[in-house]
């Protein structure tokens, strides 16, 4: 490849402007851009630079977190809610065997996941992002809204835990397709520069959702008996599900399409788009699997640090440490309202710094800083717990806020969604959705209450190890997608220094 660096003649554009337009790029972003200029041999023209209407930006953003957000409501309120369930739907066990089967029937959603991400992503990049992400939201709304209406064991009898199963598998299936498909959306309407910021909202809405569930649930602790809630008052955060997703249902076909779907570069992905699923993920795993494992090392890290947190605190606290249920979800609550609080900003930072900063320093931190959390937890008063907390609060904002930028960032448009639906689904079915269980079970094996702590440093050894081979990928456009710019005057910014480039390029050659 040529020397486009602004070292040496000039040629044509100028030293000065060279040197201006080409070292104010970060160094990815200049080498993204040379290997376009050497692909097409011609610099970026007015068309090849998509501008995004600020509408349709804000409208797809706001709608997508939104959405996400009443999604993640209808799956999260289940582990705040295990120990209940373990009561009604398995009430012959022992307490901790009740636990467990909680636990494994929130397991079981996961194990559907990989195959809900492969039927909805190969469909999403066939017949388009928007019209699955409608489908997914109201299954996810159906099936949360059918666990509120389950008879109990003591009214059915095993009847009863099998329909829960059967209901978390369709919250499962409907999950696999939900966060590949909304990360895809979200990041392929973003301009370059501002994806990690516009991206964070997604998980925002994630959070949101989370912690309305974990409010819900711990005013419900405080208004009603033990018996209230085994007997009726379990059901109430299931059923909102069913107008919650009757209004997602509605935000999501107001959508349009996003114009990297719309409108991809060359022929090779437009006759990838048009192949069999079968074919298609022959493809993805022959040729993308290097990105297929760092997108599984990355999700393992996230989710595996979400699901402790979100799955398994609120039980490790009353069943392990014996704390009242109220007391365990409001610091679970502070948890995710410091993760809302966080998460743009992180979002908003991984744009200037990069990705690969925020997540390397966040996964070292969590292999010293996993212990000490948990110690602090367990520490009787008030402030310990609630600062453990919020350092593994802290640790996970700086997971998730740049994960919806990164991990579309991985795979070529045309199968960007099934890749997404395979890696991340796969990774969370195998690490994290087995999180709360897997702990629980260690717990409850070696009596040492230290075990989560020990789960989270494994885990963050491996991304560590993840980061070392991911690509950075801040403010680089998309692969397979024309770069993306918020404005026209940005637009001609990007021209620009192309042009500058090429004439240097030229120039050398």
């Amino acid at each position: 490849m040529v020397d486009v660096t602004p070292d040496g003649p000039a040629g044509p554009a100028g030293t000065e402007e060279l040197r201006e337009r080409v070292t104010s790029m970060p160094r990815q972003v200049r080498e993204e851009l040379v290997r376009r200029l050497w692909r097409n041999k011609r610099a970026l023209r007015v068309e090849d630079v998509h501008v995004v209407e600020p509408p349709l930006l804000r409208r797809a953003v706001g709608a997508s977190a939104l959405g996400n957000c009443m999604e993640w409501f209808d799956f999260g309120i289940y582990s705040y809610l295990a120990a209940t369930i373990g009561k009604v739907f398995f009430p012959g066990a022992s307490p901790t065997a009740q636990v467990l089967s909680s636990f494994a029937t929130f397991a079981a959603a996961f194990v559907v996941r990989p195959l809900g991400g492969l039927v909805f992503g190969a469909l999403g990049d066939r017949l388009g992002r928007q019209k699955v992400l409608a489908t997914t939201v109201i299954m996810m709304a159906a099936g949360t809204f059918a666990i509120g209406l389950i008879p109990s064991y003591a009214t059915i009898g095993i009847a009863a835990p099998a329909l829960l199963l059967i209901a978390r598998m369709v919250q499962g299936f409907s999950t696999g397709g939900e966060y590949g498909g909304a990360t895809t959306f979200v990041a392929e309407y973003s301009p370059d520069r501002r994806r990690g910021f516009l991206s964070s909202w997604l998980d925002f809405g994630t959070f949101v959702g989370y912690a309305l569930g974990s409010a819900l649930v711990t005013l419900l602790h405080f208004l009603l008996t033990d018996t209230e809630m085994i007997a009726w008052g379990w059901r109430l955060p299931f059923l909102i599900a069913g107008p919650l997703g009757a209004i997602g249902l509605y935000m999501r076909m107001k959508l349009e399409e996003t114009p990297a779907f719309q409108q991809q570069l060359d022929e090779h992905e437009k006759s990838l788009a048009q192949k069999s699923a079968g074919s298609e993920f022959k493809t993805i795993i022959k040729n993308h699997w290097g990105a297929l494992l760092i997108c599984m090392g990355l999700v393992l890290l996230y989710n595996v640090t979400n699901y402790m947190v979100t799955g398994y605190l609120p039980t490790y606290q009353t069943e392990t440490l014996h704390r009242p249920s109220g007391s365990a979800d409001v610091l679970v609550l502070v948890g995710m309202v410091w993760i809302v609080l966080l998460i743009t900003f992180i979002g908003r930072l991984s744009d200037h710094v990069g990705r690969r900063p925020v997540y390397g320093v966040a996964a070292a931190a969590m292999i010293v800083l996993a212990v000490p959390s948990f110690l602090l937890i367990k520490m009787h008063g008030t402030w310990p717990p609630v600062f453990g907390v919020l350092i593994l609060s802290t640790l996970l904002a700086c997971f998730a806020a740049p994960s919806a930028a990164t991990l579309p960032s991985l795979f070529p448009t045309a199968v960007r969604y099934a890749a997404m639906g395979i890696g991340f689904n796969i990774s969370v079915a195998a690490f994290g959705g087995t999180t709360p269980l897997a702990t629980a079970a260690l717990v409850h094996a070696t009596g040492n209450d230290m075990m989560p702590a020990f789960y989270l440093m494994a885990a963050g050894v491996i991304g560590l190890v993840t980061v070392k081979f991911l690509p950075e990928s801040a403010q680089v456009p998309l692969n397979g997608s024309q770069p993306m710019v918020g404005s026209v005057e940005e637009r001609r910014e990007l021209v620009t220094a192309s042009q500058a480039l090429y004439a240097h390029a030229h120039s050398r050659s």
